[in-house]
C-alpha cells in the first residue's frame, strides 16, 4: 500500500514522503508570495530547515525566517514574531516544526493584523468573534514531529509569561490553508522527542475516546489513532529511519488533533499548568500523567476501553489497556513520576488552580474538582 495521498479533512493535506518539494505550489494555492517561515530555536540551524529555505528560495518566495520561539511559546515570542512579519513585508506564514513552531507561527499570522491584545481572543465563549477575520494572514503548516497535530488545529496554546498559565487562542481561520505532512522531515528526531511527541498523539486519542460528548466521527478516528500509535511508535523509536513507521505516526498525530474536537480531559488539565510552571516537554508530561488519569476515570470509561482493547489486540479489557499504557511508557524511556521531570509537591496548589481554569479540558468524563485534581497530582508525583 502506497503511503501517499491528498486529503481535505479537516483541511487540504499533502501527505507523503518528499512532498516538502511542493511547498511553492502550496503557497501559491494560499495566495502567499512572500512567506515568513516561523520555527523554533532548536530547528533553526538544522539541515531540514535550511533545505526548506532553499525550496522557498527556488520558488521565488525568499528566505524569510523567524526562530525566536521557546519550547513553550509565550506572548513575548509572539510580539517579536509579529514585529518580524511586519518589518519583512510578509503576506503569509509557513508554520514549521513541532508544536511550538506550529502554534507560534499560526498566532503570528493571526495577530499581525489585529489591534487588540492576544489575550482578548482566548478560547472563552465567543471571544474569537472579536478578531478581524479579514486581517488574518494565510497559513501553510509543515510539521516536523508526529505528535501535537497543531497542523490541523484551529487554535494555538500560548503561555502567559506573567501568570504562568497556558492559554488557548482560537479562531476558525487559524486552521492552515494547506498542510504538508512529509514523514522524511521527522527522520532526524532524537529518540526522546520521538517518544514524547508520539505519546502526545496517543494522549489526544485516549482523551477524545474518553470524552462523553457526542461525536461518533471523532470517536472512530481516536480509536484508529490509538492503533497506529500502538503498532508504529515502537518501530519509529527503535529505527528513526523507518519511513513507514514515521508516516503512520504522522497520520496518528493529525488524527489525534482532529479527534479531540470531541474534547480533552484531565491529562491536559494537568500537563498544561505543569508545562507553564516547569517548562516540561508537553507530550512527555502527558505520558507521565496518563496512568493516574485512567485510574480516576475508570468508573466512567472502563466499558468503552474494554471494547477498544479488543480492537487493539490487548488482552484483559480495561485493566489490560491500563497496563499496556504503563508498559509502553516504560519501553520508550518515559519517567514514571512527575518529580522526575522536576515538578515539586509545593507547587501542587498552583497547578490545581491552573488545571481548573484550563478551557481545553471540559471533556473529562468525571467532573474535575480541587479535591480530585489534588489527588491526581499527588498520585503522579
Amino acid at each position: 500500500m502506497s503511503l501517499n495521498g491528498n486529503w481535505s479533512y479537516p483541511t487540504a493535506i499533502k501527505f507523503g514522503a518528499g512532498r516538502i518539494k511542493e511547498l511553492g505550489d502550496a503557497c501559491a494555492a494560499a495566495g502567499i508570495t512572500k512567506p515568513l517561515l516561523v520555527t523554533d530555536k532548536g530547528l533553526a540551524d538544522l539541515p531540514v530547515t535550511h533545505s526548506t529555505l532553499d525550496i522557498m528560495d527556488a520558488a521565488g518566495l525568499g528566505r524569510g525566517m523567524f526562530s525566536d520561539v521557546d519550547p513553550n511559546p509565550n506572548e513575548k515570542n509572539l510580539e517579536a514574531g509579529v514585529e518580524a512579519y511586519k518589518a519583512g513585508g510578509h503576506d503569509g506564514v509557513i508554520a514549521f516544526g513541532g508544536g511550538s513552531g506550529l502554534d507560534l507561527g499560526k498566532m503570528v499570522a493571526f495577530m499581525a493584523g489585529q489591534t487588540r491584545p492576544v489575550w482578548d481572543f482566548e478560547d472563552i465563549g465567543d471571544w474569537w468573534t472579536r478578531a478581524d477575520a479579514d486581517a488574518i494572514a494565510p497559513i501553510i503548516a509543515v510539521p516536523t514531529t508526529a505528535g501535537t497535530g497543531s497542523e490541523v488545529g484551529r487554535a494555538s496554546v500560548i503561555t502567559d509569561s506573567v501568570s504562568h498559565q497556558k492559554k488557548i487562542i482560537f479562531h476558525p481561520k487559524v486552521l492552515p490553508t494547506v498542510v504538508i505532512c512529509d514523514p522524511e522531515l521527522t527522520v532526524g528526531m532524537p529518540k526522546f522527542i520521538t517518544a514524547g511527541t508520539g505519546l502526545d498523539a496517543f494522549a489526544h486519542c485516549v482523551e477524545a475516546f474518553s470524552s462523553p460528548h457526542y461525536h461518533p466521527m471523532s470517536q472512530g478516528i481516536a480509536l484508529e489513532g490509538m492503533r497506529l500509535v500502538k503498532d508504529y511508535l515502537p518501530r519509529a523509536y527503535a529505527d528513526g529511519t523507518d519511513i513507514e513507521a514515521r508516516a503512520q505516526m504522522m497520520s496518528a498525530a493529525a488524527m489525534g488533533a482532529t479527534a479531540f474536537m470531541k474534547g480533552l480531559g484531565a491529562i491536559h488539565a494537568m500537563s498544561h499548568p505543569i508545562g507553564a510552571h516547569f517548562n516540561t516537554h508537553h507530550g512527555t508530561t502527558n505520558a507521565v500523567c496518563m496512568p493516574s488519569v485512567l485510574e480516576l476515570n475508570a468508573p466512567a470509561v472502563a466499558n468503552r476501553f474494554t471494547m477498544a482493547a479488543a480492537y487493539l489486540g490487548i488482552e484483559g479489557g480495561f485493566d489490560g489497556f491500563r497496563s499496556f499504557v504503563q508498559e509502553l511508557n516504560d519501553s520508550l524511556g518515559i519517567p514514571r513520576k512527575l518529580a522526575d521531570l522536576g515538578v515539586t509537591e509545593t507547587a501542587i496548589p498552583d497547578l490545581v488552580k491552573g488545571a481548573i481554569v484550563d478551557p481545553s479540558c471540559g471533556g473529562n468524563p468525571i467532573k474535575l474538582t480541587e479535591e480530585n485534581l489534588t489527588q491526581l497530582f499527588k498520585a503522579a508525583m
